[in-house]
């Protein structure tokens, strides 16, 4: 089932991306699904976005290292290639790409995923910290292609205060 993010967000899909029930694409916990135009192979590169409050003593590598864990549940060979801690005091990121294998669609595919972890202040109570993370998922042949619009498609993600611009 679908799970909503523990605060609201605001972000813009990158042109051609369109957005998808995570229930009905087999990303059931995911608040948020959009599929890229141009499927590679049989497979369809995606963005999901999903977030949570962490508690206070877990850091940002120690959620990277629990989603690496996940995938390792239902993936093979997850290799973590690089990871990266960014952003500023105020607004700590991580970044981390990851290859694995996996059988989706009934067959065995070599995968990539670059994910990104923003920490955000809760609009609403600015003493708790909100981890939103976001993955692009694509085939290793398609990655390259469609990790600009996923870098794109990061920077646009803020909270969303329910202000008119």
């Amino acid at each position: 089932m679908a799970s909503p993010l523990p605060v609201p967000i605001e972000f813009r899909l990158p042109d051609g991306w369109r957005p998808a029930p995570p229930d009905e694409v087999g990303a059931s916990g995911a608040a948020f699904v959009a599929l890229h135009p141009e499927p590679d192979a049989g497979f369809t590169a995606n963005i999901t976005i999903d977030g949570e409050f962490p508690p206070d003593n877990v850091g940002l590598p120690e959620l990277a290292d629990e989603s690496v864990q996940r995938l390792h549940e239902v993936a093979e060979s997850v290799v973590v290639l690089n990871r990266h801690e960014v952003g500023s005091e105020a607004a700590p990121a991580l970044t981390q790409r990851l290859t694995f294998s996996a059988v989706v669609g009934g067959m065995r595919r070599d995968l990539v995923q670059s994910q990104v972890y923003l920490a955000m202040l809760d609009v609403d109570d600015p003493r708790k910290r909100v981890v939103i993370r976001t993955y692009l998922t694509a085939t290793a042949a398609q990655h390259d292609t469609v990790l600009p619009d996923f870098q794109e498609f990061v920077r646009t993600v803020r909270p969303d205060t329910g202000a008119v611009p």
